[in-house]
């Protein structure tokens, strides 16, 4: 009996399947991180502070995205959060890269704009970015809490990280499966953000 190639429909709920396994796998292991997570997140806005994000390539979007939603709204009408992503602005980044390498794009925004109060979200796959633990370090210089949105086993970024941050990791090996994840904790973000400060829907 041979092994017949699966079909295009049989891949697809494959895959499915696959992210349904790796996102029941994060909701057994990292519920009490990301309630812990979201609780800071929201203090520090409700105190007026703001929330500052980072990542590369597809972390970069979703840095977009979380500071999207709170800048704007997640499902209700509702007041402006402050966030600000540090992977959006073009003419920063490149100048920074092309100035002073790649490796301080994120870590000189950090110092210009992180204030006493402010949260630092790290979003990362790996744990090993130079540019985000060099973010995580000036964070640190400057007593800036951390949030990482992290992956695989960690990396060096769960080395460097202090006892006041919080480590959220996505204990996947596949960049999509901990990237679908990632996704998920950011809309429970901001739905616990949106329930603390502006009470239940």
């Amino acid at each position: 009996m041979t092994n017949r190639p699966m079909t295009l429909s049989e891949h697809v709920d494959a895959l499915f399947c696959d992210s349904i396994e790796s996102i029941e796998s994060a909701r057994k292991t990292l519920t009490d991180e990301v309630s812990e997570a979201a609780t800071v997140l929201a203090n520090a806005l409700e105190d007026n502070h703001k929330i500052l994000v980072c990542g590369n390539g597809g972390s970069a979007c979703d840095s977009l995205h979380f500071s999207g939603e709170l800048l704007n709204k997640f499902r209700r009408i509702r007041r402006p959060l402050a966030a600000v992503s540090l992977a959006a602005d073009v003419s920063t980044l490149t100048s920074i890269a092309n100035d002073e390498g790649y490796d301080s794009v994120f870590a000189k925004q950090v110092e210009a704009l992180a204030q006493p109060g402010d949260i630092l979200v790290v979003i990362t796959t790996s744990g090993n970015s130079a540019s985000i633990l060099r973010a995580v370090k000036e964070a640190q210089a400057r007593r800036i809490r951390c949030i990482a949105l992290n992956g695989r086993d960690g990396g060096a970024l769960s080395i460097a990280l202090s006892g006041q941050d919080i480590d959220i990791v996505v204990r996947q090996e596949l960049t999509a499966r901990i990237q679908e994840v990632h996704g998920i904790i950011i809309h429970t973000f901001c739905e616990l953000i949106d329930n603390q400060l502006f009470g239940e829907i």
